[in-house]
Protein backbone atom coordinates (compact mmCIF):
# COMPACT_ATOMS: atom_id res chain seq x y z
CA UNK A 1 0.00 0.00 0.00
CA UNK A 2 1.52 3.27 -1.02
CA UNK A 3 0.63 6.07 1.15
CA UNK A 4 1.45 10.04 0.39
CA UNK A 5 0.65 12.47 3.27
CA UNK A 6 -0.79 15.96 0.70
CA UNK A 7 -0.94 17.45 4.15
CA UNK A 8 0.24 16.42 7.51
CA UNK A 9 -1.05 19.89 9.96
CA UNK A 10 -4.39 20.64 11.78
CA UNK A 11 -7.90 22.00 10.22
CA UNK A 12 -6.29 25.32 10.22
CA UNK A 13 -2.54 24.55 9.05
CA UNK A 14 0.59 25.82 9.99
CA UNK A 15 1.41 28.64 10.69
CA UNK A 16 -2.14 29.69 11.05
CA UNK A 17 -2.76 32.83 9.05
CA UNK A 18 -3.98 34.75 12.20
CA UNK A 19 -1.81 33.77 14.69
CA UNK A 20 1.37 35.68 16.08
CA UNK A 21 2.70 32.88 18.27
CA UNK A 22 6.45 32.19 17.97
CA UNK A 23 5.89 28.67 16.30
CA UNK A 24 3.54 30.08 13.62
CA UNK A 25 6.49 32.48 12.70
CA UNK A 26 8.78 30.37 12.40
CA UNK A 27 6.76 27.68 10.37
CA UNK A 28 8.33 28.08 7.27
CA UNK A 29 9.28 26.51 4.25
CA UNK A 30 9.66 22.66 4.76
CA UNK A 31 8.23 23.17 8.51
CA UNK A 32 5.05 25.10 6.85
CA UNK A 33 2.30 22.19 6.74
CA UNK A 34 -1.13 22.16 4.79
CA UNK A 35 -4.34 20.35 6.79
CA UNK A 36 -3.94 16.67 6.74
CA UNK A 37 -4.72 14.68 3.82
CA UNK A 38 -3.83 10.91 2.81
CA UNK A 39 -4.01 9.72 -0.72
CA UNK A 40 -4.26 5.82 -0.74
CA UNK A 41 -2.33 4.00 -3.86
CA UNK A 42 -3.95 6.38 -5.88
CA UNK A 43 -7.62 5.46 -5.44
CA UNK A 44 -8.87 6.18 -2.08
CA UNK A 45 -8.75 10.66 -0.55
CA UNK A 46 -9.30 10.39 3.14
CA UNK A 47 -10.02 14.00 3.87
CA UNK A 48 -10.53 16.81 1.39
CA UNK A 49 -8.44 19.73 2.00
CA UNK A 50 -8.42 23.05 -0.33
CA UNK A 51 -5.75 22.71 -3.04
CA UNK A 52 -5.40 18.88 -2.85
CA UNK A 53 -5.28 18.47 -6.23
CA UNK A 54 -2.20 20.61 -6.56
CA UNK A 55 -0.51 19.16 -3.42
CA UNK A 56 -1.10 15.77 -5.20
CA UNK A 57 0.45 17.12 -8.53
CA UNK A 58 3.47 18.72 -6.26
CA UNK A 59 4.11 15.19 -4.78
CA UNK A 60 4.01 13.53 -8.83
CA UNK A 61 0.98 12.07 -7.90
CA UNK A 62 -3.05 12.89 -10.15
CA UNK A 63 -6.25 12.42 -8.31
CA UNK A 64 -7.93 11.23 -11.26
CA UNK A 65 -7.68 7.66 -10.31
CA UNK A 66 -9.34 8.48 -6.94
CA UNK A 67 -12.80 6.34 -6.41
CA UNK A 68 -13.54 7.39 -2.82
CA UNK A 69 -13.10 10.02 -0.50
CA UNK A 70 -13.88 10.02 2.82
CA UNK A 71 -14.12 12.84 5.63
CA UNK A 72 -13.25 11.53 9.10
CA UNK A 73 -14.11 14.77 11.27
CA UNK A 74 -16.67 17.99 10.95
CA UNK A 75 -14.57 20.10 8.55
CA UNK A 76 -15.30 23.75 9.74
CA UNK A 77 -14.46 27.38 7.97
CA UNK A 78 -15.34 27.68 3.90
CA UNK A 79 -16.11 25.24 1.95
CA UNK A 80 -13.97 23.06 -0.04
CA UNK A 81 -14.20 22.78 -3.79
CA UNK A 82 -14.64 19.68 -4.83
CA UNK A 83 -11.91 19.08 -7.25
CA UNK A 84 -13.77 18.19 -10.95
CA UNK A 85 -14.32 14.30 -11.53
CA UNK A 86 -13.71 13.64 -8.09
CA UNK A 87 -17.01 11.38 -6.23
CA UNK A 88 -18.60 13.01 -3.44
CA UNK A 89 -17.34 13.53 -0.26
CA UNK A 90 -18.83 11.08 2.78
CA UNK A 91 -18.53 9.49 5.72
CA UNK A 92 -18.77 5.74 6.65
CA UNK A 93 -21.20 5.03 9.57
CA UNK A 94 -19.05 3.70 13.12
CA UNK A 95 -18.35 0.35 12.38
CA UNK A 96 -19.45 0.05 9.18
CA UNK A 97 -17.32 -1.75 6.06
CA UNK A 98 -16.85 -0.35 2.48
CA UNK A 99 -15.02 -2.34 -0.14
CA UNK A 100 -13.59 -0.25 -2.94
CA UNK A 101 -13.76 -1.75 -6.48
CA UNK A 102 -9.38 -1.03 -6.09
CA UNK A 103 -10.11 -4.00 -3.26
CA UNK A 104 -9.27 -1.49 -0.58
CA UNK A 105 -11.61 -2.89 2.04
CA UNK A 106 -12.31 0.27 5.16
CA UNK A 107 -13.49 -0.24 8.03
CA UNK A 108 -14.97 3.15 10.52
CA UNK A 109 -13.17 3.08 13.89
CA UNK A 110 -15.54 4.98 16.20
CA UNK A 111 -13.60 8.11 18.35
CA UNK A 112 -13.95 9.24 21.32
CA UNK A 113 -14.37 13.03 20.07
CA UNK A 114 -16.20 14.19 16.61
CA UNK A 115 -15.12 12.34 13.92
CA UNK A 116 -14.32 8.94 12.18
CA UNK A 117 -11.23 7.16 12.17
CA UNK A 118 -10.55 4.28 9.01
CA UNK A 119 -9.13 1.31 9.03
CA UNK A 120 -7.40 0.30 5.59
CA UNK A 121 -6.90 -2.70 4.32
CA UNK A 122 -4.97 -3.39 1.28
CA UNK A 123 -5.32 -5.92 -1.20
CA UNK A 124 -1.86 -7.56 -0.15
CA UNK A 125 -3.13 -7.33 3.53
CA UNK A 126 -1.26 -4.52 5.00
CA UNK A 127 -3.41 -2.25 7.16
CA UNK A 128 -3.27 1.22 7.65
CA UNK A 129 -5.02 3.00 11.06
CA UNK A 130 -5.87 6.49 9.95
CA UNK A 131 -7.21 8.82 12.96
CA UNK A 132 -8.94 12.73 12.96
CA UNK A 133 -7.65 15.62 15.00
CA UNK A 134 -7.90 15.05 18.97
CA UNK A 135 -9.40 11.93 18.11
CA UNK A 136 -8.63 8.81 20.39
CA UNK A 137 -10.50 4.88 19.28
CA UNK A 138 -13.41 4.74 21.83
CA UNK A 139 -14.16 1.11 23.16
CA UNK A 140 -10.97 -0.86 21.91
CA UNK A 141 -11.07 -4.68 21.69
CA UNK A 142 -7.82 -6.47 21.81
CA UNK A 143 -6.46 -6.91 18.81
CA UNK A 144 -5.50 -9.45 16.45
CA UNK A 145 -2.32 -8.47 15.18
CA UNK A 146 -0.48 -4.85 15.14
CA UNK A 147 -1.06 -2.22 12.56
CA UNK A 148 1.85 -1.79 9.78
CA UNK A 149 1.30 1.67 9.93
CA UNK A 150 -0.83 4.48 12.38
CA UNK A 151 -1.09 8.06 11.13
CA UNK A 152 -2.66 10.07 13.78
CA UNK A 153 -2.55 13.02 16.49
CA UNK A 154 0.47 12.04 18.58
CA UNK A 155 0.96 15.23 20.33
CA UNK A 156 -2.45 16.37 20.87
CA UNK A 157 -3.80 12.62 21.92
CA UNK A 158 -0.80 11.06 22.99
CA UNK A 159 -3.07 9.08 25.09
CA UNK A 160 -4.68 7.36 22.04
CA UNK A 161 -1.23 6.02 21.12
CA UNK A 162 -1.36 4.80 25.23
CA UNK A 163 -4.60 3.22 24.03
CA UNK A 164 -3.61 1.38 20.64
CA UNK A 165 -0.62 -0.30 22.71
CA UNK A 166 -2.30 -1.51 25.44
CA UNK A 167 -5.09 -3.09 22.81
CA UNK A 168 -1.88 -4.43 20.77
CA UNK A 169 -2.68 -2.30 18.12
CA UNK A 170 0.48 -0.93 17.82
CA UNK A 171 3.79 -2.83 18.59
CA UNK A 172 7.17 -2.40 18.66
CA UNK A 173 7.42 -2.82 14.38
CA UNK A 174 4.31 -0.14 13.67
CA UNK A 175 5.18 2.94 11.99
CA UNK A 176 3.75 5.78 13.74
CA UNK A 177 3.55 8.69 12.00
CA UNK A 178 2.16 12.16 13.52
CA UNK A 179 -0.21 14.00 11.82
CA UNK A 180 -2.60 17.11 12.56
CA UNK A 181 0.38 18.88 13.88
CA UNK A 182 -0.46 22.17 14.78
CA UNK A 183 1.44 25.21 16.71
CA UNK A 184 1.61 23.63 20.30
CA UNK A 185 4.78 21.86 19.99
CA UNK A 186 7.84 23.75 17.87
CA UNK A 187 9.34 22.32 15.00
CA UNK A 188 12.17 20.70 13.69
CA UNK A 189 14.55 18.92 16.49
CA UNK A 190 11.99 19.64 19.51
CA UNK A 191 9.30 17.95 17.73
CA UNK A 192 11.76 15.29 16.09
CA UNK A 193 12.87 14.61 19.93
CA UNK A 194 9.38 14.43 21.17
CA UNK A 195 7.98 12.00 18.75
CA UNK A 196 10.99 9.98 18.94
CA UNK A 197 10.32 9.77 22.77
CA UNK A 198 6.81 8.41 22.08
CA UNK A 199 8.31 5.71 19.19
CA UNK A 200 6.83 8.23 16.31
CA UNK A 201 7.98 10.71 13.89
CA UNK A 202 6.68 13.49 11.78
CA UNK A 203 7.58 13.61 7.75
CA UNK A 204 7.11 16.77 5.32
CA UNK A 205 3.98 17.44 3.49
CA UNK A 206 4.01 15.51 0.19
CA UNK A 207 6.16 12.52 1.45
CA UNK A 208 5.28 9.29 0.11
CA UNK A 209 5.54 6.12 2.12
CA UNK A 210 5.31 2.56 1.70
CA UNK A 211 2.61 0.85 4.46
CA UNK A 212 4.06 -2.67 5.22
CA UNK A 213 7.96 -1.39 4.35
CA UNK A 214 10.37 -1.82 7.26
CA UNK A 215 11.08 1.35 8.61
CA UNK A 216 14.02 1.64 11.54
CA UNK A 217 10.98 3.00 14.40
CA UNK A 218 12.41 5.49 16.51
CA UNK A 219 14.20 4.05 19.66
CA UNK A 220 12.71 5.45 22.70
CA UNK A 221 15.69 5.74 25.07
CA UNK A 222 14.99 2.97 27.96
CA UNK A 223 16.82 4.86 30.79
CA UNK A 224 16.65 9.01 31.18
CA UNK A 225 17.56 11.65 33.34
CA UNK A 226 15.78 14.83 33.16
CA UNK A 227 17.66 17.60 35.32
CA UNK A 228 16.92 21.58 35.77
CA UNK A 229 15.89 24.26 38.04
CA UNK A 230 13.04 25.20 40.25
CA UNK A 231 9.68 25.45 38.09
CA UNK A 232 11.78 25.14 35.23
CA UNK A 233 9.25 22.61 33.70
CA UNK A 234 11.60 19.21 33.98
CA UNK A 235 8.47 17.33 35.82
CA UNK A 236 6.24 17.95 32.89
CA UNK A 237 9.10 17.01 30.55
CA UNK A 238 9.42 13.66 32.49
CA UNK A 239 6.18 13.21 32.44
CA UNK A 240 4.93 14.03 29.06
CA UNK A 241 7.70 11.41 27.44
CA UNK A 242 5.57 8.54 28.91
CA UNK A 243 2.05 9.73 27.79
CA UNK A 244 1.91 7.27 24.62
CA UNK A 245 2.53 4.65 27.37
CA UNK A 246 -0.40 2.57 28.80
CA UNK A 247 0.95 1.61 32.14
CA UNK A 248 3.22 3.76 33.88
CA UNK A 249 4.66 3.46 37.48
CA UNK A 250 4.85 7.01 39.07
CA UNK A 251 7.23 7.07 41.88
CA UNK A 252 6.92 9.82 44.06
CA UNK A 253 9.72 10.16 46.78
CA UNK A 254 8.60 13.32 48.69
CA UNK A 255 5.40 11.27 49.86
CA UNK A 256 3.00 13.42 52.15
CA UNK A 257 3.61 15.87 55.17
CA UNK A 258 0.93 15.87 57.24
CA UNK A 259 -0.22 19.64 57.56
CA UNK A 260 1.62 21.26 54.96
CA UNK A 261 -1.06 22.37 52.61
CA UNK A 262 1.27 24.22 50.36
CA UNK A 263 2.99 20.71 50.04
CA UNK A 264 -0.64 19.29 49.70
CA UNK A 265 -1.38 21.34 46.76
CA UNK A 266 1.84 20.67 45.03
CA UNK A 267 0.98 17.10 45.16
CA UNK A 268 -2.58 17.52 43.42
CA UNK A 269 -1.44 19.56 40.88
CA UNK A 270 1.32 16.61 39.86
CA UNK A 271 -1.68 14.08 40.15
CA UNK A 272 -4.06 16.23 38.14
CA UNK A 273 -1.76 16.25 35.19
CA UNK A 274 -1.01 12.56 35.05
CA UNK A 275 -3.15 10.39 33.16
CA UNK A 276 -5.62 8.25 35.23
CA UNK A 277 -4.18 4.92 34.60
CA UNK A 278 -0.86 5.37 35.86
CA UNK A 279 -0.21 4.08 39.19
CA UNK A 280 1.12 5.76 41.95
CA UNK A 281 3.95 4.57 44.50
CA UNK A 282 5.36 6.92 47.40
CA UNK A 283 8.61 5.59 48.56
CA UNK A 284 12.01 5.91 48.18
CA UNK A 285 13.31 2.23 48.53
CA UNK A 286 13.99 2.73 44.44
CA UNK A 287 16.31 -0.40 44.17
CA UNK A 288 13.67 -2.85 43.99
CA UNK A 289 11.50 -0.91 41.92
CA UNK A 290 14.35 -0.80 39.52
CA UNK A 291 15.72 -3.92 39.33
CA UNK A 292 12.13 -5.35 39.07
CA UNK A 293 10.41 -5.63 35.82
CA UNK A 294 7.47 -3.81 34.40
CA UNK A 295 5.76 -1.10 33.11
CA UNK A 296 8.13 2.26 32.77
CA UNK A 297 9.06 3.99 36.06
CA UNK A 298 9.07 8.05 36.60
CA UNK A 299 10.86 8.51 39.30
CA UNK A 300 10.27 12.15 40.57
CA UNK A 301 12.81 12.59 42.07
CA UNK A 302 16.45 12.18 43.00
CA UNK A 303 16.43 15.12 44.85
CA UNK A 304 14.18 14.31 47.40
CA UNK A 305 15.99 10.52 47.23
CA UNK A 306 18.75 12.14 48.81
CA UNK A 307 17.13 14.46 51.01
CA UNK A 308 15.98 10.79 52.58
CA UNK A 309 19.34 9.24 52.14
CA UNK A 310 21.26 11.89 54.13
CA UNK A 311 18.51 11.55 57.19
CA UNK A 312 19.07 7.96 57.42
CA UNK A 313 22.97 8.32 57.26
CA UNK A 314 22.98 11.26 60.09
CA UNK A 315 25.04 13.19 57.61
CA UNK A 316 23.72 16.47 58.30
CA UNK A 317 25.54 16.25 61.39
CA UNK A 318 29.68 16.50 60.93
CA UNK A 319 30.35 14.45 63.75
CA UNK A 320 27.78 11.61 62.31
CA UNK A 321 29.17 12.32 58.68
CA UNK A 322 32.57 11.99 60.00
CA UNK A 323 32.00 8.62 61.66
CA UNK A 324 30.35 6.48 59.57
CA UNK A 325 28.01 8.65 57.93
CA UNK A 326 29.69 9.44 54.38
CA UNK A 327 30.10 5.48 54.06
CA UNK A 328 26.97 5.02 54.63
CA UNK A 329 25.61 7.45 52.37
CA UNK A 330 28.40 6.26 49.62
CA UNK A 331 26.98 2.90 50.09
CA UNK A 332 23.35 3.62 49.44
CA UNK A 333 24.45 5.86 46.01
CA UNK A 334 26.69 3.16 44.86
CA UNK A 335 23.87 0.28 45.54
CA UNK A 336 20.90 2.99 43.66
CA UNK A 337 23.47 3.39 40.87
CA UNK A 338 24.39 0.11 40.20
CA UNK A 339 20.29 -0.43 40.00
CA UNK A 340 19.52 2.33 37.48
CA UNK A 341 22.64 0.25 35.41
CA UNK A 342 20.76 -2.80 35.51
CA UNK A 343 17.41 -1.76 35.39
CA UNK A 344 15.84 -3.57 32.03
CA UNK A 345 12.98 -1.33 32.37
CA UNK A 346 11.90 2.05 30.83
CA UNK A 347 13.54 4.73 33.61
CA UNK A 348 12.80 8.36 33.32
CA UNK A 349 14.59 10.00 36.24
CA UNK A 350 14.38 13.91 37.36
CA UNK A 351 16.48 15.87 39.55
CA UNK A 352 17.57 19.18 40.37
CA UNK A 353 20.34 21.69 39.16
CA UNK A 354 21.51 23.01 42.67
CA UNK A 355 25.15 24.18 41.67
CA UNK A 356 24.41 26.67 39.58
CA UNK A 357 23.84 29.80 42.02
CA UNK A 358 25.50 30.98 45.38
CA UNK A 359 27.59 28.85 47.65
CA UNK A 360 25.17 27.65 50.79
CA UNK A 361 25.74 29.26 54.04
CA UNK A 362 25.29 26.45 56.01
CA UNK A 363 27.95 23.19 55.85
CA UNK A 364 24.95 20.52 55.61
CA UNK A 365 23.64 23.09 52.51
CA UNK A 366 27.18 22.77 51.10
CA UNK A 367 27.00 18.90 51.69
CA UNK A 368 23.52 18.42 49.90
CA UNK A 369 24.83 20.45 47.07
CA UNK A 370 28.04 18.47 46.87
CA UNK A 371 26.14 14.92 47.37
CA UNK A 372 23.46 16.06 44.33
CA UNK A 373 25.79 17.05 41.74
CA UNK A 374 27.86 13.79 42.65
CA UNK A 375 24.38 11.94 42.66
CA UNK A 376 23.32 13.18 39.23
CA UNK A 377 26.89 12.76 37.58
CA UNK A 378 26.82 9.33 38.33
CA UNK A 379 23.29 8.36 37.25
CA UNK A 380 23.74 10.28 33.95
CA UNK A 381 26.48 8.16 33.43
CA UNK A 382 23.93 4.91 33.40
CA UNK A 383 21.03 6.91 31.10
CA UNK A 384 20.91 6.64 27.72
CA UNK A 385 19.49 10.02 27.35
CA UNK A 386 20.24 13.38 29.67
CA UNK A 387 18.25 16.22 29.14
CA UNK A 388 18.46 19.70 30.76
CA UNK A 389 15.10 21.99 31.27
CA UNK A 390 15.58 25.60 31.10
CA UNK A 391 12.72 28.09 31.00
CA UNK A 392 10.54 25.33 29.71
CA UNK A 393 13.02 24.26 26.68
CA UNK A 394 14.49 20.88 26.49
CA UNK A 395 18.09 20.85 25.87
CA UNK A 396 19.31 17.46 24.91
CA UNK A 397 22.91 16.60 26.56
CA UNK A 398 23.13 12.77 25.34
Amino acid sequence: MELTLLGTGAPAGLPRSDCPCAVCALARGPQARAATALLVDGALLLDLTPGAALAAARAGHSLVGVRQVLLTHPHDGPAVDLPAGLPTAGRVPDGRVLTLISGHRVRAVPMDHPGTGYEVTAPDGTRLLYLPPQGAPAGLAPAAAPYDMVVADVVGRPDGLARLRAAGAVGPTTDVVAVHLDHDVPGGPELDRRLAAAGARAVPDGTTLIVGEYHAVPDVPRRTLVTGGARSGKSVEAERRLWTFPDVTYVATGGGREGDAEWAERVRLHRDRRPGSWRTEETCDLVPLLTAPGPPLLVDCLSLWLTDALDRAGAWEEETWRNGGESSLRERVAELVAAVRAARRTVVAVTNEVGAGVVPATASGRRFRDELGRLNAAVAAECEQVLLVVAGHPLLLR
